[in-house]
């Protein structure tokens, strides 16, 4: 763990957590869509001291009848909320089971540069066989299999990230160079579905590397700086947590709070009669903001975050703003991240070296 502040991470796609949470929804349907929701939410995340906000995707439309969504691409909102926020860090998901990594890796990257090194990327997979026909890829079937294609992109995400040094770009008017191509590197992965060459198109990104998280279970914890575990109780989470072997771990708990007009328990009931809230695994807290404080005062022994997943963002991530951050902090449980520093530094995370140019300095120290 990275010390005794905890890290605070929300999910803010759609309007929450549960299927039919769009039914407690304050705003008009019409505004699900619209990019400045996410903004919105985005601020208030920020606000209230939360460490990074993460935005769920996939290439099939979410949620099923009674009950179907839409979204625009995670990628996309997360550059418009890297637009109008300063100090949240901003975390797609982007699954890479079909997508080309290559094209994956350009797009963190610019968001990374967008944002000023505030940008993460969540990495999962595509399970739905459905999912192939829209790349016009054969389907992965098994888990095996999807976790190896999950493997690979992070793999060749993280090298492409590297083919450019920090100072391959020169920018010299006097001698009209714009790069060092010494300093441009070819990747050459070759993989069981696919090889990349390399270099890439965008210059190395602000942190050198984004912040990758992902299941351990299913991503390599050498390729993950934050693993996200689950387990349905504390002792659950701190046993999965000791078994991650990565720099960080955030616990995934979902949340259905206590409002004004409602418990947690009424409103859970209420969505339940239109849609049942699937049980992922993940520890689920219904109640009181007083009572998630002390649960997440119990996991901040185990692990270095949490990321929650309100049940209603319009009803539960107020409370979460006004009773459940301020009590963290007063017990000085948490820390609000600091303007002008990157996502890696937020989370106590070294900036890492270039892997072409350290083996560079070891070739010429032989």
């Amino acid at each position: 763990m990275s010390g005794p502040a905890l890290h605070l991470a929300v999910e803010i796609d759609g309007d929450g957590a549960h299927p039919a949470a769009w039914r407690r929804a304050a705003h008009a349907p019409d505004q699900l869509l619209a990019p400045r929701r996410a903004a919105g939410l985005a601020a208030v995340a920020e606000n209230a001291g939360f460490t990074l906000v993460t935005l769920d995707d996939g290439v099939l439309p979410p949620g099923a009848a009674p009950d179907p969504v839409g979204r625009i691409g995670a990628v996309e909102r997360a550059a418009f909320v890297a637009a109008s926020t300063s100090t949240v860090g901003i975390a797609p998901v982007v699954p890479v089971t079909y997508a080309e990594p290559f094209h994956v890796s350009s797009q963190l990257a610019s968001l990374d540069h967008i944002s000023a090194g505030r940008a993460g990327w969540v990495v999962t997979e595509e399970e739905h066989p459905e999912a192939a026909r829209v790349w016009g890829r054969p389907p992965v079937a098994d888990a095996a299999g999807r976790a190896q294609e999950s493997a690979d992109g992070v793999e060749v995400a993280r090298a492409l990230w590297d083919s450019w040094e920090d100072d391959a770009v020169i920018r010299s008017v006097a001698t009209s160079r714009y790069l060092d191509r010494d300093r441009l590197h070819y990747v050459d992965f070759t993989g069981e579905t696919y090889a990349v060459k390399g270099p890439a198109i965008v210059p190395r990104p602000p942190q050198g590397q984004l912040v990758v998280l992902g299941p351990p279970d299913r991503v390599p914890a050498a390729q993950l700086d934050v693993a996200l575990v689950e387990g349905r109780d504390p002792a659950s989470v701190a046993a999965a947590t000791a078994r991650a072997g990565t720099p960080r771990a955030f616990a995934e708990v979902e949340v259905a709070l206590d409002t004004p007009d409602a418990t947690g328990t009424e409103r859970v009931a209420d969505l339940e009669r239109y849609a049942p809230w699937a049980d992922r695994g993940r520890l689920r807290y219904v109640g009181s903001a007083a009572g998630l404080v002390a649960v997440l005062d119990e996991l901040s022994r185990h692990v270095d975050g949490v990321r929650l997943h309100p049940l209603v963002l319009d009803e539960d991530l107020p409370v979460l703003s006004r009773l459940v951050l301020p009590a963290l902090s007063e017990r000085r449980l948490t820390a609000r991240p600091l303007p002008g520093t990157s996502l890696r530094s937020a989370l106590g995370l070294e900036r890492p070296a270039n892997r072409f140019a350290a083996a560079a300095v070891q070739e010429e120290t032989r």
